[in-house]
C-alpha cells in the first residue's frame, strides 16, 4: 500500500510541475507578445488557455482520487492537500498571462503613447519567483520559498513606481487615459503572478514545517 501510495504522489508532482511549465510558458509568451507588439503571440497565449485549465481539473481530481483511497495523515494529508491549493494557484497565473496577452492586443491596435515605463526588470523578477517556487517544489526547498516570499516586497515596489509613471503620463495625454491604463493594467496582472508564486513557496512551507506562512514575513 505504501509503495502504491507513494507512486501516486510522484505521479502527482510531475503532473504539478507538466502544468507549471504550461503555465510558464505562457507567461513567458505574453510578455513576448507585449515587447514585441505580435498579436499572433498574444493569441497564441490566449488560445493555449483551454488546455492550462483541463490540466487544473484533471489534477484536482488526481488529488481528490488520492485523498478517497489511501486517506493519508500527517504530511502526506498536507502534501495533498497543498498540491490542490498550489494546482488553484498555477492555474491563475495562466489566468494573468492570458490578461497580458489581451491588454497587449489592445495596446498594438491603438497609437502608442510616449511613457517610460520598462517592465524588463519586473518581468525578470516574477519570472524568477515562479521558477524558483516551483523549484521549491521538486526538491521541498524551504530556504528557496523563503527567498520566493522575501522577494514579493520587490514588485510590490515596482507596482508602485510605475503606477506613479502612468498617473504623470495621464496628466499630460488626459485624452489617452483609456490606452494608459493598460500600462497600469499589466503592472497589475505580473504584480499578481509574484503573488501567486509566493502563496506557492508558502505552500512548500507549510508542507515541510507544517506551518502556515500566509499573512506573516520571514
Amino acid at each position: 500500500m505504501e509503495r502504491h501510495f507513494q507512486r501516486e504522489l510522484d505521479k502527482l508532482k510531475k503532473m504539478v510541475l507538466s502544468l507549471g511549465a504550461m503555465v510558464e510558458e505562457a507567461v513567458r509568451l505574453s510578455v513576448k507578445a507585449l515587447q514585441t507588439r505580435k498579436i499572433s503571440l498574444a493569441k497564441e497565449v490566449i488560445d493555449a488557455d483551454g488546455e492550462i485549465d483541463a490540466k487544473e481539473v484533471e489534477i484536482e481530481e488526481e488529488c481528490l482520487k488520492i485523498l478517497a483511497l489511501y486517506q493519508p495523515v500527517a504530511i502526506d494529508l498536507r502534501i495533498i492537500s497543498a498540491m490542490i491549493k498550489i494546482n488553484n494557484d498555477l492555474e491563475r497565473v495562466g489566468d494573468e498571462a492570458v490578461n497580458i496577452a489581451e491588454r497587449c492586443i489592445v495596446m498594438v491596435r491603438q497609437p502608442p503613447v510616449d511613457i517610460r515605463v520598462e517592465y524588463n526588470i519586473m518581468v525578470e523578477k516574477t519570472e524568477s519567483m515562479l521558477k524558483s517556487s516551483l523549484d521549491a517544489i521538486v526538491n521541498l526547498d524551504t530556504d528557496l520559498a523563503y527567498k520566493v516570499c522575501l522577494a514579493d516586497d520587490e514588485i510590490d515596489d515596482i507596482n508602485r513606481s510605475i503606477y506613479d509613471k502612468v498617473k504623470e503620463a495621464i496628466r499630460y495625454n488626459p485624452e489617452r487615459v483609456g490606452y494608459l491604463i493598460n500600462f497600469l493594467l499589466v503592472s497589475r496582472h505580473l504584480e499578481r503572478i509574484a503573488d501567486h508564486a509566493t502563496n506557492i513557496a508558502e505552500e512548500v512551507i507549510y508542507i515541510v514545517e507544517g506551518t502556515i506562512h500566509r499573512h506573516s514575513k520571514p
